[in-house]
């Protein structure tokens, strides 16, 4: 996917790449996050989110701790998550039905109310910085000693 930065008045966008996972779904889970501008890294961060998270609550928290970071940096953001479900529900094509989603789901509709324009993408799991918020997330999971166990 490539990406093109829009200018508005001089203001320069922010991009967010998250991705949170769950190893065994659910299991223990992490998030990882890249902010950037202009191609340059602004912040990485990486979290260890507890024992029991599924994937979707995962990448919840992951774009939440996204706007979060952003705020620091600007107030127009682009948020890319590899995660379907979560983009189709902040973008209001998909319901959010689960009670647990549904709050963090809020939480993250509060925090993007912050911002002068917030935009939502869908990228490949292969994506330059997409990947990067991957490794982010595998290692906060291997560095507590929760290998990987799974096939890709």
């Amino acid at each position: 996917m490539s990406i093109i930065l829009t200018r508005r008045r001089g203001i320069k966008i922010i991009y967010t790449n998250s991705d949170g996972g769950a190893r065994g779904n659910p299991g223990p889970g992490a998030v990882g996050v890249v902010v950037r501008k202009d191609g340059e890294i602004l912040t990485k961060h990486s979290e260890y989110l507890g024992s029991m998270v599924t994937n979707n609550q995962a990448e919840y928290e992951a774009l939440i701790k996204a706007l979060e970071l952003a705020l620091k940096f600007g107030k127009e953001v682009t948020c890319i998550l590899d995660s379907e479900l979560v983009v189709k529900q902040m973008l209001g094509e998909y319901k959010v039905k689960n009670k647990k989603l549904m709050e963090l789901f809020l939480k993250a509709q509060k925090i993007q109310d912050k911002f002068d324009k917030v935009r939502y993408l869908h990228t490949r799991r292969e994506d330059k910085f997409q990947s990067m918020a991957d490794e982010l997330v595998n290692y906060e999971l291997d560095k507590r000693g929760f290998r990987k166990y799974y096939k890709r």
